[in-house]
């Protein structure tokens, strides 16, 4: 009789080792929310000089712990007409795929749930169910404004995944693997993959910015509303859920961009004690969430026309140029690192230039149309 680990019958210790990971996952998924609520209220007290949270504990430091009671404890309040089966599912629709995401993710060599040869196919196929949890929130709720804003964050998210899929075709296309463990393999060194393709980078951090329905992205509501968009109906619990999910798809957002473009677990010290890379993922994970609370703390909303024009007018277009040029110069280099290089920047280099100047024109022709337009006017009024 085959014998497991630890002594362990195979089968018993299969599903046993199923539990333990799962329990792992919520564990480390309900800490970091909780970590990272305190971390984005110190830091943005800290960048508005406020003092943020500083009653609950030494320094505020229990204050999310608080919260979380309260949230826990809070009666469940739900409108009578929703369409009940369908709004208590959607809480779960949208934070299942967030958890199931952690299966993949190279926390170092040898910490990850499962190696799979198509690790990153496997997470974009998980994010795109998010969608369909937000939708059914927004129509379960039998509110205009919760279907309004289910149906304007549906439009968002659908239209960002395709400048965030074309990011992740490039980096795929030069590593030539789907694998999270060959890819973070690829870049053991200095020379990360964001030297060689930083356009890609680009691409799909702001595509992440609007996945995860951060500033200046955060258009569940739109100006014209004082209600929360698809949540308008949710309270307690069911409402925290929403936002643990996206305070995990932060941080599963972080973990993508560190395997992909800055080299997953590798730092100083990681061949001797391969353990530290856990603690290097980490940092690196959690310096791209301080980015994430930076610019919510710095930049303003964005109407949704510009939000909509800016990726497929913009975004879009590049990503798909880049794609061309990549799969040009990987077939026609035997060593494509250089060019590659040049192209990505060049392609950067006219994003930061090419788009302030751009919109700028776009302001100057609307100034001059409402010149003309108010002379016009004056010139009917006149006596």
């Amino acid at each position: 009789m085959p014998i497991g680990p630890f002594g362990i019958d195979p089968v018993i210790w299969a599903i046993l080792r199923l539990v333990i990971a799962l329990a792992l996952a919520i564990f480390v998924l309900l800490n970091g929310a909780l970590a990272q609520t305190l971390l984005e209220r110190k830091v943005q007290a800290w960048m508005q000089d406020r003092l943020g949270p500083y009653h609950v504990g030494p320094y505020g430091l229990l204050q999310s712990v608080a919260d979380a009671l309260k949230l826990l404890t809070k009666e469940d309040i739900r409108a009578k007409l929703t369409d009940l089966p369908f709004f208590l599912a959607a809480p779960a629709i949208v934070f299942t795929p967030i958890l199931a995401s952690f299966v993949v993710l190279p926390f170092s060599s040898d910490v990850m749930g499962a190696n799979l040869n198509v690790g990153l196919l496997y997470l974009t196929t998980l994010g795109s169910m998010t969608v369909l949890g937000i939708v059914i929130a927004g129509w379960a709720s039998n509110n205009k404004y919760s279907l309004m804003g289910g149906l304007r964050s549906a439009g968002q998210l659908i239209s960002y995944e395709v400048p965030q899929i074309l990011a992740l075709v490039t980096v795929v296309l030069y590593v030539g693997s789907l694998s999270m463990v060959d890819i973070t393999n690829s870049q053991p060194g200095p020379l990360v993959n964001a030297v060689f393709l930083p356009f890609a980078f680009v691409t799909y951090f702001i595509a992440a910015l609007a996945e995860t329905n951060r500033n200046p992205f955060d258009l569940p509501e739109a100006e014209s509303e004082l209600v929360a968009g698809f949540l308008t109906e949710y309270s307690g619990m069911r409402w925290a859920i929403f936002f643990l999910s996206e305070y995990g798809a932060i941080t599963v957002v972080c973990a993508i961009m560190t395997t992909l473009w800055f080299g997953g677990w590798h730092g100083p010290g990681v061949d001797a004690l391969p353990i530290l890379g856990v603690l290097w993922f980490t940092l690196k994970t959690y310096g791209f969430v301080l980015l994430f609370m930076w610019i919510r703390a710095t930049l303003p909303r964005l109407r949704i026309d510009q939000l909509m024009g800016f990726c497929w007018k913009v975004l879009i277009p590049l990503a798909l140029v880049n794609i061309m040029a990549s799969a040009a110069l990987i077939l026609a280099f035997a060593d494509p690192r250089l060019p590659l290089a040049i192209v990505n920047w060049l392609l950067v280099a006219g994003l930061v230039v090419g788009l302030p100047f751009t919109q700028r024109r776009r302001l100057l022709r609307f100034r001059s149309r409402t010149r003309e337009t108010v002379a016009l006017r004056d010139v009917r009024l006149a006596p």
